[in-house]
């Protein structure tokens, strides 16, 4: 910060303003005989005229303040985003998504994931086009039912979003409700998670526009999200899914294990508008519970850099 000289003391630059006024004030009370303000008249003190020194004054004055709190509001976010973090054992405070964009991005198939004649199908993806360093979590299936990551997205305000299969979730549809009143997207990971190629037409409808209606009937809302199972599908597959109000289908460039990562790509890193895949499992399926998956998955994504985003911001 600049300093510069006034009555042989270094002061402020920024500061500059305030003394001015200041010595305008003393100057103009000594040459006058107001200082005791006995001379204001009937009318008492005036309001600064626009344009003077006293007018900066005052308006500089509410300006401070609203500064000042907002930069004490930023404080409290920030501890309390900390012992969050803390209290849930994350190594890292996850870092904060920007912003979503006014208007969603335009996504197409990756190259290489195209069915004969799919013009007008809904698009396959595996990373939305941005470039903020941002990445999605989404979470396959449903078996596992843990109410303790219910709490712990919540507090930490992770987003994420939950592609169902039925005959997983059934037995307790109202844990997803829970999650959906809580800002989670359900989406539609077919009836009983099938092979979809290796099913007729009719099969294929029944699995994808059967789970639109389970969804919708005990859900509350049909989805326009769809995962096939193993991320295998074809031509009837896509037909199917936009026939029964799909939008788009992402699959998934890496993939998070309690212990460890997956990647997809040759790099073996995180991209800008990458789509994580794990899965509601509990430690009779993998070595650990959810809330260490969502440990494990934060420290890398926190440690690139990268903030967890909102997918049905983006598609």
């Amino acid at each position: 910060m600049q300093l510069v000289r006034q009555n042989d003391k270094r002061v402020p630059k920024r500061h500059r303003p305030v003394c001015a006024v200041l010595v305008a004030l003393l100057v103009g009370a000594a040459a006058s005989g107001c200082g005791d303000g006995a001379d204001e008249g009937a009318a008492g003190r005036q309001k600064p005229v626009a344009g003077q020194p006293g007018a900066a004054a005052a308006q500089a004055g509410p300006a401070e303040a609203k500064a000042k709190a907002e930069a004490e509001r930023l404080k409290r976010a920030v501890a309390a985003r900390t012992a969050v973090a803390r209290k849930w054992g994350l190594a890292k405070v996850p870092l904060v998504a920007p912003a979503p964009p006014a208007e969603k991005p335009h996504i197409t198939t990756r190259k290489g994931f195209e069915v004969e004649g799919g013009e007008g199908l809904p698009p396959v993806f595996t990373t939305v086009p941005t470039e903020e360093r941002i990445v999605f979590l989404t979470m396959d299936d449903g078996a596992e039912k843990d109410p303790e990551l219910l709490r712990m997205m919540s507090e930490l305000k992770i987003p994420y979003s939950a592609f169902l299969s039925d005959y997983e979730v059934s037995d307790d549809y109202g844990y997803f409700k829970d999650m959906q009143a809580r800002g989670v997207t359900l989406s539609n990971h077919t009836l009983n998670h099938r092979y979809l190629p290796g099913l007729s037409r009719e099969e294929q409808q029944r699995e994808i526009c059967g789970s639109q209606d389970k969804i919708e009937k005990f859900l509350g809302k049909r989805p326009t999200l769809f995962r096939p199972p193993y991320g295998n599908y074809n031509g009837d597959t896509l037909r199917i899914a936009k026939s029964c109000g799909i939008k788009a289908v992402p699959l998934w460039a890496a993939e998070a294990f309690p212990d460890h990562m997956e990647w997809r790509e040759w790099d073996q890193d995180l991209h800008p508008g990458d789509i994580i895949l794990t899965h509601f499992r509990g430690r009779e399926d993998w070595d650990g519970s959810m809330a260490d998956m969502i440990r494990n998955v934060m420290k890398t994504v926190t440690d690139k850099g990268y903030a967890v985003a909102r997918l049905e911001d983006y598609v």
